[in-house]
């Protein structure tokens, strides 16, 4: 059973999360992008995430999606997208509605990747749409991850520069990881009992009733058994 919402301070506390595999930046067609594709086609279940340089100035141009993250159990690949373009073998991949595609926020990323190329986004599951039926309210990757597995995703390079000429170790870590734990999380909770919210648990934490917030799983084991 896991929690409603978790606390940044509980978070703290937790083991920083990292890719147990190996981490492959597809730039160009060839060899390695062949491979990658072959490799997704086999998964059933992989993790899905974008990046987009961020804009800080008025008037600062924003190119829209520089990466794209697909992740299987012990491969992540990171398609930089400005300079591979969607090709028509990815485009397959985020079509196919035998590999399923776990994400948070899906919609907004399918939406950027629509942009360089339209494709029909079938097989994806949102995080953030499901997560409830698990008696969970939070929908941040970090919270999730945090609540679902136990781990601590840093969010340290999320408003880093995307489209720079060479990613940094730390921003293929960061790629990587955000992907990948998409995917695990969703096996984890596939594997859990639901305990969905009920509508008062689900209201935003201002607009919640007094004392809702310190349900405890004891409550809940009390509630169960007078069932």
């Amino acid at each position: 059973m896991f929690q409603i919402t978790i606390s940044p301070e509980e978070i703290e506390k937790m083991e920083l999360a990292t890719f147990p595999g190996q981490i492959h930046v597809i730039s160009h067609p060839g060899i390695e992008f062949s491979k990658a594709v072959s490799y997704l086609r086999k998964q059933s279940v992989i993790g899905f995430d974008t990046e987009t340089k961020p804009v800080f100035n008025h008037g600062q141009h924003n190119n829209g999606v520089a990466l794209l993250q697909l992740s299987g159990p012990d491969h992540a690949y990171l398609f930089r997208v400005q300079k591979l373009g969607m090709r028509g073998r990815i485009c397959s991949i985020l079509a196919n509605p035998n590999i399923i595609k776990v994400g948070a926020a899906c919609q907004d990323d399918i939406r950027g990747l629509c942009r360089l190329r339209k494709f029909e986004a079938r097989g994806f599951v949102d995080l953030q749409k499901i997560v409830w039926e698990w008696g969970i309210r939070d929908k941040g990757v970090r919270k999730m991850a945090a609540n679902i597995l136990g781990i601590k995703v840093s969010k340290a390079q999320q408003l880093s520069n995307w489209e720079a000429e060479t990613l940094s170790e730390a921003q293929r870590s960061y790629a990587a990881i955000d992907a990948w734990v998409c995917r695990e999380m969703y096996l984890k909770l596939l594997q859990t009992e639901k305990h969905p919210l009920t509508p008062e648990e689900m209201l935003p934490p201002e607009q919640q009733p007094k004392n809702a917030e310190k349900k405890t799983e004891h409550d809940k084991d009390i509630s169960e058994k007078g069932a």
